[in-house]
């Protein structure tokens, strides 16, 4: 499993841990030279021009798309599915990926309208034995399984235990030594945090 960076172009070392670049609607920066996934930013506030722009802005690098997050509701599978088939429709050049969010497991899940399961939820959600089978089910389904939120060697090393191919961290893509972290697999050590927002950034 490799790290999708949400951090300026230039800032993307790849190697075996890192494959590209995350996108957002919120950041705006420029897109390099690398693959590269889009989330929709909902998990702020999701802003449909400024996702739109963003689109509009990535297509003449489309080839090196991974997926595209379509909008979704944070922490309502039911929500979230209700609002993916029409922009999956608007979208339908890009690889779509569906956000899969809490009670998505009981729904029944359009496999066959999407390239790739993006991992969302809260963070009971995200690492339970439901959002598990969802990896299962999207390998099985030779979908492109992306996580959103991974901070920390245990949760790294759950998600890569399961198959997931990319993820994302908003506390890794800020702080060198989470990454370093990560790579080690090393759960010790952790040096103090510069604020409580950074605590709750790295625990969910």
């Amino acid at each position: 499993m490799q790290y999708l960076m949400d951090v300026v172009a230039h800032k993307v070392a790849v190697d075996e841990l890192v494959r590209g670049q995350l996108l957002t609607p919120l950041t705006r920066y420029a897109i390099g030279e690398h693959p590269f996934g889009i989330d929709n930013g909902a998990f702020t506030r999701f802003d449909s021009a400024a996702f739109t722009r963003l689109l509009d802005r990535a297509q003449p690098h489309r080839d090196r798309c991974l997926f595209v997050a379509m909008p979704d509701v944070v922490g309502n599978g039911r929500r979230t599915l209700e609002v993916f088939g029409d922009w999956a429709d608007r979208c339908a050049a890009w690889p779509v990926a569906l956000v899969a969010q809490d009670g998505i497991e009981g729904l029944d899940i359009p496999w066959s309208q999407f390239a790739a399961i993006f991992i969302g939820g809260s963070t009971g959600w995200k690492m339970s034995q439901a959002a598990a089978d969802i990896c299962k089910a999207a390998i099985i389904a030779n979908k492109h399984i992306h996580v959103g939120r991974v901070n920390t060697p245990a949760r790294y090393a759950h998600f890569q235990r399961l198959g997931a191919h990319t993820c994302d961290g908003s506390g890794v893509s800020r702080f060198s030594w989470m990454l370093d972290r990560i790579r080690r697999g090393d759960t010790q050590g952790t040096p103090l945090l510069h604020s409580m927002a950074d605590m709750h950034e790295i625990d969910t």
